[in-house]
């Protein structure tokens, strides 16, 4: 099957750069050229690039590209219990597509409102709107949670409990800067560190 290299998410927008651009240098001329680049700054924020995630079978890998911000053991407040988390944060110039970090079956999903402050602080994890997935494996539990940023003000997800995903599958969109947050058992064994660029669907966040 084909991959879309531009999200669904992005069309209508797409539509409407590229139509206001062309009709800015029709009857703007030269002042048309901020309307072009508004229309390239969102073809490449809509991009969605194919992934082939990595075949090994103890492999956790990133759900989204970014940023490392967050490699620590925390309370994970979904599940009521100790966790490993791994948080990655992706600005604007990012692909914002988000993918399972691992094979299992949906458990839960719980949408929260909240606030939109950066999703680079640590205070993004529990402020911020968000919405988080339980997802069970072999292995053990594991809990992404996708996280609105400063500037987004949509997240879209398109599974369901009893749905089951496999690592690298497409689950979600979020609309501009934003964040991933995944909650790991605490056996696992991180292979990232704060600071490191991760690709979504292809870097190993951390092994079982």
């Amino acid at each position: 099957m084909t991959h879309p290299l531009i999200a669904r998410e992005g069309w209508l927008v797409l539509l409407a750069a590229f139509a206001a651009a062309v009709l800015a240098t029709v009857f703007l001329g030269a002042w048309s050229i901020p309307f072009w680049i508004w229309a390239v700054f969102a073809l490449q924020f809509f991009r969605d690039p194919a992934r082939i995630p990595p075949g090994d079978a103890d492999a956790v890998i990133s759900p989204a590209d970014g940023r490392i911000v967050a490699v620590e053991k925390v309370r994970d407040a979904y599940l009521d219990r100790d966790a490993l988390k791994i948080s990655v944060f992706m600005n604007v110039f990012n692909v914002h597509s988000n993918k399972s970090p691992v094979d299992g079956e949906i458990k839960g999903v719980w949408y929260t409102p909240g606030s939109f402050v950066n999703a680079d602080l640590d205070k993004a994890s529990t402020e911020n709107e968000r919405n988080a997935l339980w997802i069970q494996t072999p292995h053990g539990d594991v809990t992404s949670v996708q996280i609105a940023g400063l500037i987004a003000r949509r997240i879209l997800c398109y599974v369901r409990v009893g749905d089951k995903l496999a690592r690298g599958q497409r689950y979600g969109f979020i609309r501009f800067g934003s964040r991933v947050d995944v909650y790991l058992p605490t056996n696992a064994r991180a292979e990232v560190s704060i600071g490191q660029k991760v690709t979504g669907g292809r870097t190993i966040l951390a092994r079982w």
